[in-house]
């Protein structure tokens, strides 16, 4: 057997080795056998024999234990303080990637205390079967019981064509003063079976629920439908521009414009503080849907009276006003005097 073919010694031919040993066989005559090189069978006899000579069980037993503690532990041993660490950090939801990236700052001289994020996602699918792999797979975004393979990158967040950058978006829009610009996002139920539509006002923080279709919610059809629905029935004034993370169900950007007249500008990949107003308006909508609600059997109706319940609450952003009350007024100004703001 040539060295560009070479492969360990397998346990049946172990056994080859130890009846040959057995019927008094030289050790050419056993390599010959077994189209081995003689000093191949000279190896293994001499590291895996025993006090009992050259028994076969013995010699692979042996053989097995020695390969297992010739390797490094790896650093998200589960037994490990990396893997107690990497924990904390996926229960309190932050992504493999963010976990990666903040152990790299917190220790950037120290390599034993970093990891990448594929070695996270890998630990967490290698897990064995049981409570603690449903615990860390659940605390994934996607919360997928397997991880989709590379090939499928074509279809992965970012390849949005033709976006506009939210670094291109109108300096004015980020301090606030003028209204008319939105943030939107998805919230989704556990299985990703089931979402809802929100979409928050940047300066009144006027909320307005959306409801998908079910199953497939996410879709790009879907939701350029129903978010085009929903946004026409918005004074024109108060339509100017929308800002999105890169989820892949914004991929008809351009028709939605189209349909509204209004801009479409995404964020930086896995930058949410950039919609701060919509991510912060997800939090307090879990306290009508938690996670794992089935959001499928909500009417458009029900999601209106519960946008109607947080636009009359009083804000402390708004000097303790109402997103209502803060929205009416721009909206009256607008259509008195169009020209004043916008």
């Amino acid at each position: 057997m040539s060295k560009n073919t070479y492969e360990q010694i397998k346990e049946k031919e172990r056994h080859a080795i130890a009846l040959g040993l057995q019927q008094k066989q030289g050790i050419r005559a056993i390599a010959r056998a077994l189209g081995r090189s003689p000093s191949t069978i000279s190896r293994e006899i001499h590291r895996n024999a025993g006090g009992n000579g050259y028994v076969s069980r013995f010699a692979h037993q042996r053989c097995c234990k020695r390969r297992i503690h010739s390797r490094p532990q790896s650093k998200l041993h589960r037994d490990g303080p990396l893997f107690e660490i990497v924990g904390d950090y996926l229960r309190q939801h932050w992504s493999p990637q963010q976990i990666a990236g903040q152990l790299k700052k917190l220790h950037s001289n120290d390599k034993r205390k970093q990891v990448s994020h594929e070695s996270i996602y890998t630990c967490i699918y290698a897990q064995p079967r049981g409570e603690l792999k449903k615990e860390l797979v659940a605390c994934l975004r996607m919360a997928r019981a397997k991880r989709w393979p590379r090939s499928k990158g074509m279809d992965r967040r970012g390849q949005i064509t033709d976006l506009l950058s939210i670094h291109v978006r109108p300096p004015e829009v980020e301090d606030r003063q003028l209204p008319g610009h939105w943030e939107g996002d998805l919230i989704k139920d556990q299985g990703n079976a089931s979402a809802i539509g929100t979409l928050v006002e940047r300066t009144t923080r006027l909320v307005i629920l959306v409801k998908l279709p079910h199953p497939n919610p996410a879709t790009a059809a879907h939701v350029l439908q129903a978010f085009s629905e929903k946004l026409n029935g918005i004074a024109q004034p108060m339509r100017q521009s929308l800002t999105y993370d890169r989820g892949r169900e914004m991929a008809e950007h351009q028709q939605l414009t189209r349909n509204t007249g209004m801009k479409v500008y995404f964020c930086d990949p896995y930058s949410p503080w950039q919609r701060g107003s919509n991510e912060n308006t997800n939090g307090l909508l879990r306290q009508y849907f938690p996670k794992g609600t089935d959001l499928s059997g909500y009417s458009q109706e029900y999601l209106d009276a519960i946008a109607d319940e947080l636009n009359g609450r009083p804000r402390m952003t708004l000097g303790w006003s109402k997103p209502i009350e803060v929205y009416t007024e721009h909206l009256a100004r607008l259509t008195l005097q169009p020209d004043s703001v916008h």
